[in-house]
């Protein structure tokens, strides 16, 4: 649905004005006629052309932060997961219908134009993606916030699938350069590391750190510009690069030994910034990945606290002015990285240094499993950063006087709630202790981290807990993605305040059983999933019917999200269909995606079992197509932008607690897909939001063990896998055909389940997830029934928005208020 031009005489000046740019700005980078251009130069020519007007707004951004001295946030991540910017930048400064107007005029194809752009590969899964939907609402409202990371030189790997098996290749994404960034070489920062570091006593009496021989590497930052949705804020995410210094080229009248020196120390430099997930399977590969945190974190506080100084305004405020999010553990560093910047090169006291850094940092919290909080051995770290060690022991050393004081003779406590303990510095406990708030990411997970994962760390402090339900950018994940739901959704409204305004789109509600406007929602999602199709059949070679159901579950592969479950319940409704002459379905297409970690071997094996069944089941005409399986291999944000419209069934089966709130579920539902799944992370407020449970909900399909059951199991170690094979019917049957050469031989699972004991009870929750899945075929019979539960979800998406999340941020944490800049 086309979505109406505003007003035509402003339009056609901006165009013009527009087409003018373009022109000269293709002549100047290409020295060339646009006719003889090819797409890709098209592309860097309209990526050009956008940053002017970005350019313009990002100089008077800068200068009202500079001049108000209003407070600002910087938000520490080792992931931005941005997607393609090309898109959403002209979506949020007003250009996109003008620029596609333009280059209409040149017979070129803005959607094509699209495609030339790669994903940046700064990200991997719900971390990254979470934190480049943060920083955009943050520009989107005005905030003063910016965003901190590295600039990897390849992305995790990009993802082929070679015979059913996942293999990884280098995401060489940086190889045609990266459009939006700024290389600022004047801004970089010297990041120390190894040597010996101690305080010597100095004639007065006082004392002075002493770092020997440490090894310096040049961070240089890569900015780039974070685009308010029309507005004229233009925020800052900077990349840092590790880089050697200029002169170290010279190698003139070196001996051998000194030039090895010289390369040995080049090759480390060029490695820190290489790879976003360095194989952490071997010591080195784990030192190389808190040697990237460290880097990363050194150079941004010691960026932030220059730039602050240079401004004027005084150290001792620094709290005041300054607000610093740890996003997850890998940023934590910054707690000690800050008292050592405070202390060592500003010569504060312990005391006031100490009361600005807890002011400064705040923490989010992303796990609820203790195995997953990161700890680094403290052979490696006090090797490797000598003087933060000695910081980090100082601060615990001071931390436990207080929890002493508090719990006398009770070592138990001291243990719980000691940053250094059993040979290993724990980041989380870090982050907590040197910070002023915690918060978890969804109400079910905040609850936990207080009742069991953080329990003592909330009982010692409770007021700095809190939580923040994670949200997603509408622009991004509905206008951008599905523009003929965004046009409906104004035309029905008459107004585009929800595009500001997310939360208006509970107006929906109001339309929810009014035939016409489901009428075109149908029609809409139709159409989506032509376009999966479409991409489906491009890529994957595989026919699928979009008036089947689109059974949908992208994300990561990790047993806990539980694809494994997926794949086990199609083996048996895929036998149903075959043997039993009673059994009938909807035809459905069910589709994954996601990538596996290189050294996960469970996970890969789950690949290749949904591989292995696709491949007997698309080949088999016996069913007539009542039933596709398709693993979309490479999955990320610009493939997710087609896959989410076009989804019918959004599946959330993670185990019950162990998801700490999920973003595809919230992109699904905006999205107006259905969630079958658990009662996890942010599935209990997309239920909450609409409405009822188990027996009496008709807008999600929720199943399985609760959060209390499966916390029951693993607390009195009662469930067992092999009485569900010998009770269980269903189980006993899928699990058989893992080992009877039906799709081949997958021993590996079986034996992970059944002698694993099913840690995830993938096993408990089969019989209940198929009951799910017969509800969806239930529901899915009743046309206009299914289309009022599509709406609904989209009605009540608003407050799963990643601007209703920040605008919290903002006001319960950081105190961080609007700068609108003229």
């Amino acid at each position: 649905m086309a979505k109406k031009k505003v007003n035509d005489a402003e339009f056609k000046k901006l165009k013009e004005k527009l087409k003018n740019r373009f022109i000269a700005t293709a002549h100047i980078m290409w020295g060339r006629e646009l006719d003889e251009l090819t797409e890709n130069e098209i592309y860097q020519t309209v990526a050009a052309t956008a940053k002017q007007y970005i350019s313009e707004n990002w100089i008077k951004t800068n200068k009202a932060y500079m001049e108000r001295e209003e407070k600002q946030i910087y938000y520490f991540s080792i992931e931005f997961l941005m997607g393609r910017l090309l898109k959403s930048n002209l979506i949020n400064l007003g250009l996109e219908e003008a620029i596609r107007d333009v280059l209409g005029d040149f017979k070129l194809d803005l959607d094509k134009v699209y495609e030339e752009e790669p994903d940046a590969g700064l990200g991997n899964g719900g971390l990254g993606r979470l934190a480049a939907c943060f920083i955009d609402s943050m520009a989107a409202h005005h905030l003063p916030g910016h965003g901190c990371s590295i600039r990897y030189q390849y992305g995790l790997f990009e993802q082929k699938i070679i015979n059913g098996n996942q293999v990884e290749i280098p995401d060489n994404w940086l190889k045609n350069g990266f459009a939006w960034e700024y290389r600022k070489p004047d801004k970089a920062i010297d990041v120390k590391f190894y040597g010996n570091a101690y305080m010597k006593e100095m004639p007065d009496g006082s004392l002075k750190l002493v770092h020997e021989d440490p090894m310096v590497v040049m961070a240089v930052p890569y900015d780039v510009p974070v685009v308010g949705y029309h507005n004229s804020t233009v925020n800052n995410l900077r990349l840092w690069n590790a880089e050697v210094n200029r002169d170290f080229s010279d190698y003139g009248y070196l001996t051998q030994e000194q030039i090895r020196q010289k390369n040995d120390y080049r090759n480390f430099v060029e490695s820190i910034t290489r790879y976003l997930y360095p194989d952490d399977s071997t010591w080195e590969g784990r030192k190389m990945r808190l040697i990237q945190e460290y880097f990363m974190t050194s150079a941004g506080v010691q960026s932030i606290v220059r730039h602050y100084v240079k401004t004027g305004m005084k150290i001792h405020d620094l709290s005041q002015k300054i607000a610093i999010h740890i996003n997850d553990t890998h940023p934590a560093v910054a707690v000690a990285e800050l008292m050592r910047i405070l202390i060592d090169e500003y010569g504060l006291e312990w005391s006031e240094a100490w009361a600005i850094t807890k002011n400064t940092i705040a923490y989010t919290n992303h796990t609820i499993m203790p195995e997953a909080l990161e700890t680094w051995p403290v052979d490696m770290f006090k090797e490797l950063l000598p003087r933060v060690y000695m910081i980090i022991e100082e601060i615990n050393r001071r931390h436990l006087e207080d929890v002493r004081e508090r719990y006398p003779g009770n070592d138990a406590k001291v243990q719980a709630l000691s940053i250094l303990e059993n040979g290993m510095v724990h980041m989380a406990r870090l982050a907590i202790v040197g910070g002023h708030s915690v918060n978890g990411v969804a109400k079910i997970h905040s609850d936990i981290l207080k009742a069991s994962t953080l329990h003592d760390f909330y009982e010692y402090n409770p007021k700095m807990f809190n939580n923040k339900t994670n949200g997603i950018t509408h622009r991004r994940w509905l206008m951008g993605a599905n523009p003929e739901l965004a046009g409906l959704i104004d035309d029905t409204l008459g107004s585009r305040r929800w595009h500001r305004y997310p939360e208006q789109l509970d107006l929906l509600n109001d339309y929810v059983n009014d035939k016409p406007f489901l009428a075109e929602l149908g029609k809409i999602k139709h159409l989506r999933k032509e376009h999966l199709a479409k991409y489906i059949l491009e890529h994957n070679l595989i026919k699928v019917n979009p008036d089947s159901i689109f059974d949908i579950q992208v994300k990561r592969i990790h047993s806990y999200k539980r694809q494994l479950m997926n794949i086990l319940h199609i083996m048996y409704q895929y036998d149903l269909l075959k043997n039993d002459k009673g059994y009938d379905m909807i035809p459905t297409t069910y589709i994954f995606g996601g990538k596996a970690a290189p050294g996960y071997y469970i996970a890969k094996e789950t690949i290749r079992l949904i591989n292995a069944v696709a491949e007997k089941v698309n080949n088999d005409r016996s069913i007539k197509d009542k039933m596709k399986i398709v693993f979309i291999e490479n999955f990320g944000v610009s493939i997710g932008e087609i896959v989410y419209p076009a989804a019918d069934v959004s599946e959330q089966i993670s185990t019950a607690s162990k998801e700490a709130s999920g973003t595809g579920n919230m992109k699904f539902m905006m999205n107006g897909a259905i969630t079958l799944g658990t009662m996890d992370g942010a599935n209990v407020e997309i239920r909450e939001a609409v409405g009822g449970d188990h027996g009496g909900d008709d807008h999600c399909v929720i199943f399985g063990l609760r959060a209390e059951e499966v916390l029951s199991y693993y607390m009195t170690g009662s469930y067992s896998a092999w009485d569900e094979y010998n009770s269980n019917e269903m189980v006993r049957f899928v699990m058989n055909q893992l080992i009877d050469g039906t799709y081949g031989d997958f021993r590996s699972l079986y034996d992970y389940l059944i002698h694993g004991n099913d840690e995830f009870f993938i096993l408990k929750d089969l019989s209940s997830y198929a009951w799910g899945h017969e509800e969806i075929m239930r529901r899915y019979k009743n046309k206009l029934g299914w289309l009022t539960s599509s709406a609904m979800n989209i009605a009540n998406s608003g407050q799963f928005s990643s601007d209703r999340t920040i605008d919290e941020y903002a006001n319960e944490i950081w105190h961080v208020k609007p700068v609108r800049i003229s």
